[in-house]
Formats: structure tokens, C-alpha cells, sequence
């Protein structure tokens, strides 16, 4: 018989996107830069954040299936990493959910400061395009089925049970 439980979670390694204080309760968040649930998420997490200090490490998860500019939008994020700007331009597309094609994405990057010419060339890599499948096949194996799901000492939480755990966080 075959064992069909999910894999652990993988554990942070340096590659993985964090903020907040190293004592600070961490949350793994696999999330879609397209998915409303995830730009709510977001900002619920930050008013969190404003009051208490958490840890959070961001996974992407894009769910091309039902939104068709999350992987672009991930690997913009990367593409911006690689010049220092990753949360800079993953809390812009979060903010502005309406405007993810490439002229939006390229305006973006520009009003970051990133060479453009590096963006446009970095987010189309073969090394950014794995980084990003890295991530969403983690996410798989950890069980994740739908965004966002977030992780807290080994423990899923989506949908409804996100709710209780926002709830318990303040």
C-alpha cells in the first residue's frame, strides 16, 4: 500500500524570501501574486506585523490554471531580487493586482530603479524560471492545493482553518 501523506514542508534555506525579526514566530507562505486571497492575506499579515513581530518567508505558488500572469509576475519578482528589490516589487504587484501584463511590469521595475535591460533578461533566465519551480514543486509536495496556504511549525493552514490561525495571531 502506498503512502500517500505529503512531504514536510522544506525547510528555509538562504535562498528563501524572509522578513521580519530571526526570534519572531515564522510563517512559510506559498502564495499566487495574482490570487485576491493572497494580496488579503498580505495585507492582513501586515497590519499583523505592525503590532507583533513575525518572521515571513514567501513561496511562490502560481496557479496558471486560474490566473494567467502569476508565473510572469513571480519571475518579475526574482528578476528584481537579483538587483535587491524583491519585496519591493512583490508588495507593489500585491498592491496592484490590475496592472501585471509586461508594460506594467517593466514601468514597475523602472520606478524601482532596476536596470531594465538586467529585469527583462533576468526574469525570462532559465535560473529565475527554476527558482520559481522550485517553489511551486515544494509546495506540492507539502500538500499545498490552493493559495494561499500557510505553514506555521509544520502545520497547513488555508481556507477556513487561515481564518483561525489569523484569528490566534491578532
Amino acid at each position: 500500500m502506498s503512502d500517500l501523506r505529503s512531504a514536510p514542508v522544506p525547510p528555509l534555506d538562504a535562498d528563501d524570501h524572509v522578513r521580519g525579526p530571526d526570534a519572531a514566530p515564522l510563517l512559510i507562505v506559498y502564495a499566487d501574486l495574482e490570487c485576491a486571497y493572497c494580496a488579503a492575506l498580505h495585507l492582513r499579515l501586515e497590519e499583523v506585523r505592525a503590532g507583533r513581530p513575525l518572521r515571513i518567508a514567501y513561496r511562490h505558488f502560481p496557479v496558471r490554471s486560474s490566473h494567467p500572469r502569476a508565473w510572469a509576475a513571480a519571475c518579475a519578482t526574482e528578476a528584481a531580487e537579483l538587483q535587491g528589490r524583491f519585496w519591493e516589487m512583490h508588495d507593489a504587484i500585491l498592491a496592484d493586482q490590475g496592472h501585471m501584463e509586461d508594460p506594467h511590469l517593466w514601468a514597475l521595475a523602472g520606478r524601482l530603479g532596476l536596470d531594465l535591460d538586467r529585469f527583462e533578461h533576468d526574469r525570462r533566465s532559465d535560473a529565475v524560471i527554476e527558482r520559481v519551480r522550485r517553489d511551486f514543486s515544494g509546495g506540492v509536495r507539502a500538500g499545498v492545493a490552493t493559495t494561499p496556504t500557510v505553514f506555521v511549525d509544520g502545520r497547513a493552514y488555508a481556507g477556513t482553518s487561515l481564518r483561525s490561525l489569523l484569528a490566534e495571531l491578532g
